[in-house]
């Protein structure tokens, strides 16, 4: 339900004390969360769970995906609070971005225009990319993480690895720019 200065009413599911729950929307139905983001019988479908440290505020899970901004990989969940104004974003910081074209994407936001906001990912390898403002759905601000599985040394050398790469490819272009301009 949308009201003036273009606010939403946030279905949000509380126990039977009024204190709010976490729903964690589930990787198979991260793409349903688009059409039922604002639908309180599709957010009252979703599990639960209660953080007792994670208060004043309206908090949600999404999972993660890929490995644009470690140490969050697939399997691991995002726990956002919800951002009701888009001023509030502060650069740096990172987010769950609900967009209609893009999904959700976990990314830190660097910057805003008047049109757009540019947000990029911790791994070097991915490029800062815009949102249109009128594509995004909803933001929450990151405020915790769920990680299944423990970490593991490799991941970590394989991160560096990418590093390492990522560092050729940035002297590549560099030495391109510089011919090109000869």
């Amino acid at each position: 339900m949308k009201l003036p200065d273009n606010r939403i009413v946030l279905p949000v599911v509380v126990d039977q004390l009024g204190n709010n729950s976490i729903e964690i929307v589930p990787q198979k139905a991260s793409m349903g969360y688009l059409s039922g983001y604002s639908d309180p019988e599709y957010i009252e479908s979703l599990q639960r769970i209660s953080l007792p440290f994670l208060t004043n505020g309206k908090y949600r899970a999404f999972p993660a995906q890929g490995d644009s901004m470690p140490p969050f990989k697939d399997g691991s969940y995002i726990i956002g609070k919800y951002v009701e104004n888009i001023d509030d974003l502060k650069a740096n910081k990172s987010y769950v971005f609900v967009t209609l074209n893009d999904g959700i994407s976990y990314k830190r936001f660097t910057s805003r225009n008047k049109k757009s906001i540019t947000v990029a990912a911790d791994n070097s390898f991915y490029k800062p990319y815009d949102i249109p403002l009128r594509e995004v759905v909803e933001i929450w601000q990151y405020a915790s993480g769920i990680f299944p599985e423990d970490f593991e040394p490799d991941n970590f050398e394989n991160y560096n690895f990418k590093h390492m790469f990522l560092e050729i490819r940035r002297d590549i272009q560099e030495l391109d720019q510089k011919l090109s301009k000869k």
